[in-house]
């Protein structure tokens, strides 16, 4: 059977704590791939309305165009919406009946587990694999798979700060992905 690692998010923009974390877990379980899944709209983050869904797609794609092992899924987008992982993952699931999917996700989304929609439905059809992040616990009553990786108190929401104020963003995100997002003005760089 196929394992494919799913790490899902807004990816405003992507950075390396996602690449890190998808090739780790790609890596410690021996995954045939992983895939990077954009949310239309996701049901726990208010969106910026400064990069579109067609900017979001974009930039993962730059992000993991040069790992072969990366791949996009674009089931979200494709399907808008409010984007629920178990209504996601029962479609990838009925799409390939082949495929033992595991669910990559963070320490701040392993403690907020238990809010998501259909959470006592959606483990029993994924694996879900979790990495801790500095300020979280990573603790919930679900059945969740530890990788040892280093953390990185990274977030989307301090590079989209960092190119408001003009800091550095060196070895933050891909630089493919920093060209984009200045070449398409994006996060107040216009």
């Amino acid at each position: 059977m196929k394992k494919v690692g799913i790490i899902g998010g807004t990816f405003n923009p992507p950075h390396i704590g996602h690449l890190i974390m998808a090739n780790e877990a790609y890596y410690a379980l021996q995954l045939d791939e992983v895939r990077f899944m954009p949310n239309a709209i996701a049901p726990h983050k208010l969106m910026s309305d400064d990069a579109s869904m067609e900017n979001r797609l974009k930039m993962v794609e730059l992000a993991t165009k040069a790992y072969p092992y990366f791949k996009v899924e674009r089931i979200e987008l494709e399907r808008g919406g409010i984007s629920y992982t178990y209504h996601t993952m029962v479609a990838l699931c009925e799409r390939e009946s082949d495929v033992e999917f595991y669910f990559i996700i963070g320490g701040d989304m392993i403690d907020s587990l238990h809010t998501w929609h259909e959470i006592d439905k959606l483990s029993k059809i994924v694996r879900f694999i979790g990495f801790k992040r500095p300020g979280t616990k990573a603790e919930n009553k679900f059945d969740v798979t530890m990788v040892e990786a280093p953390e990185i108190d990274l977030s989307s929401t301090l590079i989209r700060n960092r190119f408001r104020t003009g800091g550095t963003l060196k070895f933050l995100l891909p630089e493919d992905v920093e060209m984009y997002i200045r070449k398409e003005g994006l996060y107040g760089t216009r």
